[in-house]
């Protein structure tokens, strides 16, 4: 795959991601234009979250069951825009929880997005190619508090989801036109759809599964702690921050995590497993220079540069070694994997803006970094379970570790 395609699917994923979180920056214009309460309001990002939710479990299986993962990118794609515009052109609250549910169910298209650059790439490019497309989601998530706030200053908050359906339309019609089809050998297209999320069950009984899951579900735990939290802090004294300069840490947040790519050549070299270690060990060591950051605002941006490099270098590793062990299902694995983040997501966004209130910063940064010693943990004790035995995964391939770690009991 090539430097292009590469990007066109990165940007692919930013897009659909921004979807979901573009409305965090622009809650208050939004819900007084629809008529909502204070309290209501936050319900706008909850809907597209539900939303991605339910599309992990019933629609990115279809990337196992269709004959080309192509298409389906291109289709999801187009919901979405449908989505967008409903939002965007939305007269009533119900409206536009309409569209932002609807553009959630198909912002899943992140996760067919990864199988397909999983499947088209040979084993020695994988985690390279998986590296750079999944920057792309982390770009979306990021940029999406920065450029979200610039719109709606010039405009409105309606023109930041007409630019987001655009975007889809286009990317839609790109996606047909420059990518290479992604055709199962002798046109097999799987099992079926119903035998597909029947086999859901098989996927989270598997050891390796579960490992990276909880990995995934504390790192991102992790990650909503700073991202959901840190906005209240900043906005109070002695930094008194307003929105926009807020949404600029954003920027910190990227530069971390477009150095997570190189976790990709990294799995390919076969050291994704030592590599999820030292990445948790840095992320409980970022907790430090964040925590300081009612006096000190430089520490803040090394230590979410830090957090960021070393969440996405778990990810990227995490979703390599799945993708090498499950190589006839990858929709069904990464979207399940999904789940796990999405759920770790909600508890950090949930447990630090409690936290925040009774014990300070101080807290929702003991918090993060528990939450990442929680994932430690979990990496250490399958380490220890892995090579308790008398066998010891030796130098070789990528696929070749990831199945042993899977099968050493």
């Amino acid at each position: 795959m090539n430097v292009w395609r590469r990007l066109l699917l990165a940007v692919v994923c930013g897009v659909a991601v921004a979807s979901i979180y573009a409305a965090q920056p622009v809650l208050e214009p939004m819900g007084h234009d629809l008529g909502l309460s204070a309290d209501l309001s936050g319900w706008i990002v909850s809907t597209g979250q539900f939303g991605y939710i339910a599309g992990l479990l019933l629609l990115v299986p279809l990337g196992d069951v269709v004959a080309d993962r192509r298409r389906l990118i291109a289709v999801h794609l187009v919901v979405t825009a449908a989505g967008m515009i409903l939002t965007a052109t939305a007269a009533a609250a119900w409206m536009a929880f309409v569209g932002l549910a609807a553009a959630g169910v198909f912002a899943v298209v992140v996760q067919t997005t990864v199988a397909y650059a999983a499947s088209v790439s040979p084993p020695s490019e994988r985690g390279r190619n998986i590296g750079v497309v999944t920057s792309g989601v982390v770009i979306g998530i990021l940029g999406a508090r920065v450029v979200t706030g610039a719109l709606a200053d010039m405009w409105s908050w309606r023109s930041i989801y007409a630019v987001l359906a655009a975007l889809s339309i286009g990317l839609a019609a790109l996606v047909l036109a420059v990518l290479p089809p992604d055709e199962r050998p002798d046109g097999h297209t799987g099992p079926g759809y119903k035998k597909t999320l029947a086999s859901l069950g098989d996927v989270f009984t598997d050891r390796l599964f579960l490992t990276r899951g909880l990995i995934t579900f504390f790192l991102f735990a992790s990650f909503g702690t700073l991202w959901s939290g840190v906005a209240l802090p900043l906005a109070d004294a002695p930094w008194h921050l307003n929105e926009s300069q807020i949404g600029l840490f954003g920027i910190a947040g990227l530069a971390g995590a477009l150095g997570a790519a190189r976790a990709g050549r990294w799995a390919d070299a076969g050291r994704a497993i030592p590599v999820s270690g030292f990445a948790l060990v840095l992320l409980i060591a970022s907790w430090a220079a964040i925590g300081q950051l009612t006096w000190a605002l430089w520490l803040l941006v090394i230590g979410i540069i830090t957090l960021d490099f070393a969440v996405q270098a778990v990810h990227v590793s995490n979703q390599h070694m799945l993708t090498s062990a499950h190589p006839d299902r990858l929709s069904t694995v990464i979207g399940s994997y999904m789940v796990f983040y999405s759920l770790g997501s909600a508890l950090g966004a949930a447990a630090t803006t409690s936290l925040y209130t009774s014990h300070g910063w101080a807290g929702s940064s003991l918090l993060g970094a528990g939450f990442a010693a929680c994932g430690l943990i979990v990496w250490a004790t399958n380490r220890r379970l892995s090579t308790g035995g008398t066998h010891v995964p030796t130098e070789g391939t990528a696929t070749q570790r990831v199945r042993e770690e899977s099968q050493v009991l």
